[in-house]
């Protein structure tokens, strides 16, 4: 792969469509008025047809992490359907800079284009590493404002909806709440009142409330992983749809989360290693930040009694002491094992670990704790699923059924 690459020029990001990979269905919508609001058009991609997979084993070697190979595949399929003017066109994907493979995504990406000789496509990276500081999006502080609270309201309301739409009377109720909600947070996101949080999430809740619910228990299952796998309905072949249909109620924990744990391995980096001396100081004030935001919700969800709030985060922490060391950070690291410990502790004792097959970190923080945390915790079902392109969905769903087979037992 040649080394020079088309840099994307944001002097003239104005007459760019900018196509963003799926992977959050709630999130994803409200980043559109606060990408606009800044001069960027962007596009969430929503093709998910199986060429999609064929595009991204076409160009990408087989063995590469099932993330790059559906995000890319994503890109090509959409680049292929007539749909965009390729020479305003540009891309955007997220490096993690760590151990991960996901680094080398752009890298993968900028191949699979020249192989379809559209090597002049820009690709920007979206990283707070400084990776790619001649190739990305120029955030300023409002912007990252709003994103920030972007991130929060669609944590908020994955969390309400999945409280709500495996018990709704009339099918569809739950969309369309989250339709509404979501137009009007885009208002809200283009001015100053996204800022009032305390607000928008009484009007959340009053708003999924309101929403005719059957009083019949259900199983809780909840859904950890590889980040890619554990959100994105085309990776995890809509795993969240597939548990409600199967009677079942998902839990899965907000993606701001995850923003916590690189935070805290940047304090456990100082901590062990004596790294980041200048930076991490900002690192505990930036989680003790958002720690006081998330709460926010929690206390909301509290306040009003009729639905179960999150668990605080330091509480997650907590609850993976013992069982694995912070010093392992790799991928999901530490923070995949607090989950499910924290998830069985509050009564979610069935646990869907979704991860790209070969994916080592997963493997080892997933697979490779089960064993320990049934020790602790002996009603814990926990099952690894595998995702990859050789992998059949009839045999990942006879898997889950077999975890469900034995919920409905243990629950009996």
């Amino acid at each position: 792969m040649a080394t020079h690459y088309t840099k994307f020029d944001n002097a003239k990001k104005d007459q760019y469509t900018i196509l963003v990979p799926s992977m959050l269905p709630i999130h994803f919508r409200l980043l559109k008025p606060i990408f606009e609001q800044s001069g960027y058009h962007i596009e969430v991609l929503t093709n998910e047809e199986d060429q999609v997979k064929e595009e991204g084993l076409a160009h990408v070697h087989n063995d590469t992490c099932y993330p790059a190979l559906l995000v890319i595949g994503q890109f090509i399929d959409a680049l292929k359907s007539g749909k965009y003017d390729l020479d305003h066109v540009a891309l955007v994907i997220t490096q993690t800079a760590g151990g991960c493979r996901a680094s080398n995504y752009l890298s993968l990406l900028r191949k699979a284009l020249e192989m379809e000789g559209w090597e002049y496509i820009p690709c920007l990276s979206v990283n707070f590493s400084g990776l790619e500081k001649d190739s990305g999006l120029k955030f300023t502080m409002p912007m990252l404002l709003r994103v920030l609270y972007c991130v929060l309201y669609g944590d908020a309301l994955m969390w309400l909806k999945n409280q709500v739409q495996p018990y709704e009377l009339h099918a569809g109720d739950t969309q369309e709440a989250i339709d509404e909600i979501v137009g009007r947070l885009q208002e809200y996101l283009k001015g100053q009142e996204y800022r009032h949080s305390k607000k928008i999430y009484k009007m959340m809740i009053d708003r999924m409330k309101r929403i005719p619910r059957s009083q019949e228990p259900k199983i809780r299952v909840g859904i950890v992983g590889e980040i890619y796998m554990k959100y994105s309905p085309l990776g995890n072949h809509h795993l969240e749809d597939y548990l409600m249909q199967e009677g079942f109620e998902p839990v899965v924990t907000g993606v701001m989360d995850f923003g916590l744990y690189c935070l805290e391995n940047g304090i456990i980096d100082y901590e062990y290693y004596h790294r980041h001396a200048k930076t991490h100081t900002l690192f505990s004030l930036a989680k003790s930040l958002i720690m006081r935001m998330q709460k926010t919700f929690e206390e909301a969800v509290k306040k009003d009694g009729t639905f179960t709030p999150p668990e605080d985060f330091n509480q997650v922490i907590r609850d993976g002491k013992g069982f694995i060391d912070q010093g392992v950070k790799m991928g999901e690291g530490w923070l995949l094992t607090s989950e499910v410990v924290s998830l069985v502790k509050n009564g979610v004792n069935n646990i869907i670990s979704a991860q790209p097959f070969g994916c080592l970190p997963n493997h080892i923080v997933a697979k490779g704790m089960v064993r320990r945390i049934k020790e602790a915790y002996p009603k814990a079902n926990i099952v690894a699923i595998d995702y990859d392109p050789s992998a059949s969905k009839v045999n990942q769903e006879n898997r889950i059924r077999l975890m469900l087979a034995n919920a409905k037992l243990n629950a009996d």
